[in-house]
């Protein structure tokens, strides 16, 4: 289910039967959020994959107790029904009935980290349950939400999560703004070894803080990114792909390797790539 704070409230309008979308209400989580929502939606297909983005995502099934992901190259999970998703690498199969009605909070780069005692690294490619993760806080957070929902509706449910980010906060609220800097470097394309030249740090500094805020290293960080540059590119509403101008202006080396990279971050060709729709452009319905 992974998309980026920007793409979040984007995504929400496809398919679905009911959508909220906010930004926080409180002003010490708007630096760390980009987005937060409440999504009802009913989808024909029988499974999807949700493709990488390099975000870490909050998400709470008010339907059922459950989310289950499976990457494509290992062993799904099934959890309770609130969760953090770390930023993922790989394409995930999930199932669209876990989607009938979710609450989802998409972290600006770097946002999930005071939320986690863990570096975010400790949950890359996985979808982790926020009982593992915050203890009794996280088993109960749904059933707070539920009941904040069924009392004043959608967004009362998103107003009770964030005070519990801001009960669960181990670090300060405030964003590394050279980790922000070096995201925003990596997200525009910069080469790595740049974009360490201009923070004044070593290529194993770099690695070692994004590792810890961002999730990912930064040369797979910018790889994701620039992958996702290629599908803002493809849904942008032009006429038929031309993948060879593409690989050009999205950063590849020739369109031999977009290919190669389209398959390994979607695990699909780029000719049998078709989202739901432009606006939902990393979920690709497998099936009917």
């Amino acid at each position: 289910m992974a998309r980026t704070a920007g793409e979040a409230a984007e995504e929400t309008a496809g398919a679905a039967a009911l959508s909220v979308t906010v930004r926080p209400s409180a002003a010490a989580l708007g630096p760390l959020i980009g987005a937060m929502g409440y999504v009802e939606g009913r989808f024909a297909h029988a499974a999807e994959l949700a493709l990488p983005t390099g975000g870490a995502q909050l998400l709470v099934n008010l339907d059922k107790d459950a989310f289950s992901s499976a990457p494509m190259s290992g062993a799904g999970r099934r959890i309770r029904g609130a969760a953090v998703q770390g930023p993922y690498t790989e394409p995930a199969l999930i199932d669209p009935a876990q989607q009938r009605a979710v609450v989802w909070v998409a972290f600006r780069p770097a946002g999930a980290y005071p939320f986690l005692a863990a570096p975010v690294s400790a949950v890359r490619d996985e979808l982790v349950g926020l009982d593992e993760l915050w203890g009794t806080d996280g088993a109960v957070l749904r059933e707070r939400m539920l009941q904040a929902v069924a009392a004043a509706g959608p967004e009362a449910g998103l107003r009770e999560l964030e005070t519990a980010l801001l009960e669960r906060a181990v670090r300060p609220l405030e964003p590394d703004p050279a980790v922000r800097l070096a995201a925003a470097l990596l997200d525009r394309g910069t080469p790595v070894g740049e974009v360490a030249d201009r923070l004044g740090w070593t290529s194993r500094r770099l690695a070692r803080r994004c590792g810890e805020q961002l999730g990912l290293p930064p040369k797979r960080y910018a790889r994701v990114r620039r992958f996702q540059r290629l599908l803002r590119r493809v849904n942008s509403g032009a006429p038929e792909p031309d993948w060879a101008v593409l690989a050009a202006d999205c950063g590849y080396h020739d369109q031999a390797h977009l290919i190669h990279e389209f398959r390994a971050l979607a695990g699909i060709t780029p000719t049998a790539y078709a989202p739901r729709s432009p606006l939902e452009r990393n979920h690709v319905p497998l099936g009917g």
